[in-house]
Parts: structure tokens; C-alpha cells; sequence
């Protein structure tokens, strides 16, 4: 009976003994035996455990978390308040703005006609200058009857625009439409109040176009 012979450095050399080995059933990259396939339905089983671990991680990173979800209703809560604080206050403003422009033109309105007017003064200052030394003379009695209508009908004309004389005999002075000339004592009347009327003052409205000059009682 023949005796295997082993040669004395492969026996004393592990390294060699594995090298014979690997020759003899050389393996896969992935550690299995050449020769030997890995079944399919291992393969299968391991994607489906990587795709098992896998996919909740992810569903779980990006499914939103309670509080997330709070803070982004109150964020878009806030983001309406804001809109509609905004949207009111411009309506405010609008508001505003269209009463005062209807306020500015109100108030052009009713002094329009203020430049005209101031000009008419000194027309109707000399029919009263007319009527006051023409009365002195008979002769001027049937003139001054036309002048008389003439300065009725342009101050009722201007009546209806506004225009509004100032200072008659009697009145109390008042600096804010009377203008003081000088003082005469006047026993009939009160003191301080107007003896008579050196030139007639205008207001338009609420408006003083002119302070009536007037005579003091002392």
C-alpha cells in the first residue's frame, strides 16, 4: 500500500495548503465558490429587506411632525391677518382721500368767485359815495333813485354768491371785522360801539375780504 507522500514544505506551510485549496475550488468576489450560483431567491429577499429598511427612513424624514404642521397653520393664520389689516387699512385711506378731495373742491367752489368780487368792491363803493353826497342836492334826487336800484340789485346778485357787507351804526366793535379809524363821542350810543362807517367791509362766505373802516364811541 502506497503511502501519500506529502512534500515537508507544503506540510509545514498553511499558506501553501490554502493556495491548493483555492485552486481547486477557486470563489466569487462575494465569497461563494466558483461553480456554486447563489440562488435567485436569496438575492430577491435581500433587496426586498434593503427596500423594507430603506423606505420607511425615508417616509419617516419626510413625513411633517404635528408641531411642524402647527407652526405652519399659524404661519399662514398670520400671513391672512396681515393681508386682510392691510387690505382695511387701505380701504381707509382711499376713504379718506376722496373726502378730502371732496372737501377741497367744496371749498374751491365756494371761493371761486372771490377774485371777481374783490375787484366788483370798488365799483360798489363809489354808488355809495354816489348816493351819499348826491342826497345833499335836490337837483340829483331823480339820478339817485337809479343809482339807489342799480346798487340793490348788484349786491342782491352778489348776496346769492356769498357776498355779505360789514358795519352798520350801532354795531359793537369787533377787531376781527371792523378796522378803527378814529373816535367821536356819540351820547346816543353805547360806548365802543360804532359811531359811523367810513368805508363798508366784504366777507364771502366765512371768508373776510375786506375790514369795514369804522368810527369809535368813546
Amino acid at each position: 500500500m502506497k503511502r501519500h507522500m506529502m512534500h515537508p514544505y507544503t506540510a509545514y506551510r498553511p499558506d501553501a495548503r490554502r493556495h491548493e485549496e483555492e485552486q481547486e475550488h477557486p470563489r466569487h468576489e462575494d465569497g461563494a465558490p466558483q461553480g456554486q450560483d447563489v440562488p435567485d431567491g436569496n438575492l430577491a429577499d435581500a433587496a426586498d429587506a434593503v427596500h423594507d429598511v430603506v423606505e420607511p427612513s425615508v417616509e419617516a424624514e419626510s413625513a411633517p411632525t404635528p408641531e411642524a404642521k402647527d407652526e405652519e397653520n399659524e404661519a399662514v393664520a398670520r400671513c391672512k391677518a396681515e393681508m386682510e389689516e392691510l387690505r382695511l387699512r387701505t380701504a381707509a385711506e382711499m376713504e379718506n382721500f376722496k373726502k378730502r378731495l371732496t372737501r377741497e373742491h367744496q371749498e374751491q367752489m365756494r371761493f371761486a368767485a372771490e377774485k371777481v368780487l374783490g375787484d366788483l368792491l370798488p365799483s360798489i363803493d363809489n354808488l355809495d359815495l354816489a348816493l351819499q353826497y348826491g342826497s345833499q342836492h335836490e337837483a340829483c334826487k331823480d339820478m339817485l333813485q337809479g343809482v339807489a336800484m342799480t346798487r340793490k340789485l348788484l349786491l342782491d346778485a352778489l348776496d346769492k354768491n356769498g357776498l355779505k357787507a360789514l358795519g352798520e351804526v350801532g354795531d359793537e366793535f369787533n377787531p376781527e371785522v371792523h378796522e378803527a379809524v378814529g373816535f367821536e363821542p356819540n351820547p346816543d350810543l353805547a360806548p365802543g360801539s360804532v359811531t359811523r362807517v367810513m368805508q363798508r367791509g366784504y366777507k364771502l362766505n366765512d371768508r373776510l375780504l375786506r375790514a369795514a373802516k369804522v368810527m369809535i364811541n368813546q
